[in-house]
Parts: C-alpha cells; structure tokens; sequence
C-alpha cells in the first residue's frame, strides 16, 4: 500500500487539477526536475526492497538445510537414494537399509544426506521439513526433527514417470526404546544389501513390485529391510557419475535398457566363516 495508495490518491487529484477548464491551473512546460519528488518516488522502493531483502535474508538463513538443528543429542544420520519409483533410506552407524519405511527417534535431530540414482527427484516430508531436489552424481542435506512419536507422509513432488505417484513412504517418529527394537528387527529379517539385490532397487518398479521379488515373510507388507549394508554404497552410487565418461544406459539405473546384475553374476568368496556375535 506504500507503494499503491499514492497513485490510486493523487492520479484522480492530479486529472482533476489539471482539467482543461481549470483557469487556475499553473501552465510549466519548462518545467522537468523535483529533487524531492525523485527522492520520494525512488526512495520509497529501495526502502521496500531493501526491507523485504532484509527479511528474506534472515528467513533464508534460519531455514537453511545445511544448517544442524540445536539439540542436546547428536544428530541420527540417514543417506538417501531416489530411485524410481522408491527410496532407499541407508542407516549407515547402524548398518541396515529400508525401503519404503523411515524411522527415527522422536526429539532427536535426523540429518539426511541426499541423491539420487536415477532422474532428478524431490523429496518432501511436509510435516517436518521442506522440499529438496536431489540430482544424480550430485548431494545435498536436510534436517528435520519430530517433537513427539507419530506417523508422517513423505513422498517424491517431482513428476518422474508412471509409478510416480506410488513414489511415497511413512517417516514413523518412535520413542528411543522402539528405534532400538525396531533396528534389531531390521536387522534380523533384513536381507543382505549387495550387488544383486540393488539391482533389483534399481530397476524401474514401485516399492510393491520390488516387495514381490526380494521380501521374505518376515518383512512387513509395506518395507523391505537389509542388513548388513556395503558401507561405502552411497559414496559409491554418487562417484560413478564422476568418471568422465557416459554410464551405457544398461548400466544406469531408471533407464529402460538398465539391466541388474544377476546373483549368479556376482563372485563369491571362496571360503566363509562364521564370526561369533
């Protein structure tokens, strides 16, 4: 309205002053410079800009996602990979990996470190956090936290083909004693998360249809589990996109050429011994 109210005012005051039967009217075709007229008219919208560049400056800064939230217990670090039509949530200080379920403990801060493994994504949790993009070769990181236990939607806002919209997963906020029995049960039913069973993830193929192909009978319905993880599987999926040279389209995950390796592809180590626990 600073901006608005003196025009909607002095248009109608200036027609009607200078009406053409307005005698009194003073005449000044000479007349073509008002310093005080110029600081008005260009002083008000610097200060207008100025204030709301000021504004979005501090809003901007407090909502970075880089930025950790203030907590007295360290953050739980979570990786993610979009991939189509799902997310894979990486655990990697527990060694175990989810997909189609995000747990973590309520009043805790949860940084996650995102990409993706296939076409550009956009994850949203909008109970909690924002929405980011993440691009393939490419991380960025979000913070969020959960004040008390609850369900939450998160899904992916970025259109990326026709299993789009089975792109969504609950982020379930348990109390610490419920994390810790639900990361035992991951890692009890999980299955190992390796070459061939990526490969599988990474074929273009909702949550549901790739439940069908690697879930056991102690999974829920609606996750799948691993453990144990490659621990260098995330550093591994955004490096590959770094090696100066194209990824064939048999080799790059989402495209329809894209072939998994298959488990009788993948060496085995000669001898395995059991390690007590």
């Amino acid at each position: 309205m600073i901006a608005v109210a003196p025009v909607l005012i002095f248009v109608p005051l200036i027609l009607w002053r200078f009406r053409y039967r307005n005698q009194r009217a003073r005449y000044l075709p000479d007349w073509e410079y008002s310093a005080p007229l110029e600081i008005v008219m260009w002083g008000v919208p610097a200060a207008i800009i100025v204030a709301l560049s000021t504004m979005l400056w501090h809003s901007t800064k407090a909502l970075d996602p880089y930025r950790p939230l203030v907590s007295d217990q360290p953050p739980l670090n979570v990786q993610v990979v979009g991939l189509d039509w799902k997310w894979l949530f990486l655990y990697p200080e527990q060694g175990i990996a989810t997909v189609g379920e995000l747990a973590f403990p309520a009043g805790r801060p949860v940084a996650l470190t995102l990409t993706s493994d296939t076409v550009m994504q956009s994850f949203l949790i909008s109970a909690l956090a924002g929405q980011i993009y993440v691009m393939p070769g490419m991380t960025t990181k979000l913070q969020l936290l959960a004040d008390a236990p609850g369900r939450f939607e998160g899904e992916n806002t970025q259109f990326n083909g026709t299993g789009f919209v089975h792109q969504k997963f609950p982020a379930i906020a348990m109390t610490d004693t419920d994390f810790d029995a639900w990361v035992n049960s991951v890692k009890s039913d999980g299955i190992v998360l390796d070459d061939s069973s990526y490969g599988v993830l990474a074929a273009p193929s909702t949550e549901a249809e790739a439940h069908q192909i690697l879930a056991t009978s102690s999974m829920p319905d609606n996750a799948l589990y691993f453990s144990p993880t490659q621990p260098d599987l995330f550093s591994a999926i955004t490096h590959r996109y770094h090696q100066g040279r194209p990824i064939p389209p048999n080799a790059q995950p989402g495209s329809a050429a894209f072939a998994p390796p298959r488990a009788e592809d993948t060496p085995k180590p000669a001898a395995e011994t059991e390690t007590p626990q």
